[in-house]
């Protein structure tokens, strides 16, 4: 059960569910771990799960003509999931990967449904889950329209230090649109101003 104590006390602290919603989904919920570079969900397959992560890092990512294209990074206390996938159990276009030793308490979208159904308090969570689902999304988007690498660099050391110390570099290039070789020229320019 301690499994789920880190991911009760984070429902309970972070959103305004109850002990009783809390009891409600619990034995519903399923511990999984995976070693560095597991693949926890491949493309073209339906994402079952929702994980909420207890240790470990992931990435999320696509393939563009056999180049690996990162878009998501999810760490300790935050969901690991393509949400599209999901909620409309249908073929992701991502591959998720755990980047380090990882474990993470899983629930699927029957379980979700359920405590819909069940609370309005679940309901609600649902609700705030895809909202933010929806405004990372955008403002991935947005960082490529509206922004240079550097300014995408600028912004990722300001809200996300934790991706620096724990993702590496090709990843981080992946990630911010650009060559390694120009993420390295990018971190020793900023590191000279």
């Amino acid at each position: 059960m301690s499994d789920f104590l880190q991911f009760k006390n984070w429902l309970k602290n972070v959103s305004f569910l109850t002990e009783n919603d809390c009891n409600l989904f619990q034995p519903f919920l399923n511990t999984k771990t995976y070693k560095a570079k597991d693949i926890i969900l491949q493309e073209g397959r339906v994402c079952l799960e929702l994980g909420f992560i207890n240790k470990g890092v992931f990435r999320t990512y696509y393939l563009q003509e056999g180049k690996e294209i990162n878009t998501h990074f999810s760490f300790e206390n935050e969901f690991v999931v393509n949400y599209d996938s999901f909620i409309q159990e249908s073929p992701s276009k991502y591959i998720i990967q755990a980047l380090e030793d990882a474990q993470i308490v899983t629930f699927n979208l029957q379980t979700l449904q359920n405590a819909y159904n069940s609370s309005q308090n679940w309901e609600r969570f649902g609700r705030i889950m895809a909202e933010y689902s929806y405004k990372i999304t955008t403002k991935r988007v947005e960082s490529f329209m509206f922004m240079d690498a550097e300014q995408r660099y600028l912004q990722m050391m300001q809200e996300s230090p934790k991706l620096l110390e724990r993702i590496p570099l090709y990843h981080l290039a992946s990630y911010l649109g650009i060559e390694r070789e120009s993420l390295s020229r990018l971190r020793k320019k900023i590191s000279t101003k």
